[in-house]
């Protein structure tokens, strides 16, 4: 299975927003343990980087970043992309880069907290609590 896992999605765990973290958690243990593979787009390393530098320190934001790369494809930003997200014509250009990212990478899921951003997508875009339960056996 092959996820594309929007920014919010690995700040939720990387800085351990309650109650959020435990679902993206549990998704980059799949990604660790080859139960599905992971991908970003390029500008969320940039992104992530950023934002954990400034809650963290600059320290902590590499050791995350380079674990995070470590288990995760990038998409590129390429121009293709670019065009793609524009001819898409939504309101937040960032969230059509997103979905341009993820349509290449061909996946199975566009993984995000804010999925009324991703309505116009023709992706499957799911939370992370709601991919966790549904990967869940029954029963449990």
């Amino acid at each position: 299975m092959k996820l594309f896992l929007d920014t919010n999605v690995l700040l939720d765990v990387l800085t351990d927003r309650t109650p959020f973290a435990d679902d993206a958690a549990v998704l980059l243990s799949l990604i660790e343990r080859g139960d599905a593979k992971g991908f970003i787009a390029a500008h969320t390393a940039t992104t992530l980087f950023y934002l954990l530098h400034k809650a963290v320190g600059l320290r902590r934001a590499k050791r995350a970043l380079t674990d995070l790369l470590k288990l995760l494809e990038v998409v590129p930003v390429d121009h293709d992309r670019l065009l793609h997200a524009l001819a898409m014509n939504w309101k937040d250009f960032e969230d059509a880069v997103q979905a341009a990212c993820a349509a290449k990478a061909e996946v199975a899921y566009l993984v995000t907290r804010n999925q009324a951003d991703f309505s116009g997508s023709d992706l499957d875009v799911i939370s992370p609590a709601e991919l966790v339960a549904a990967l869940r056996p029954p029963g449990q």
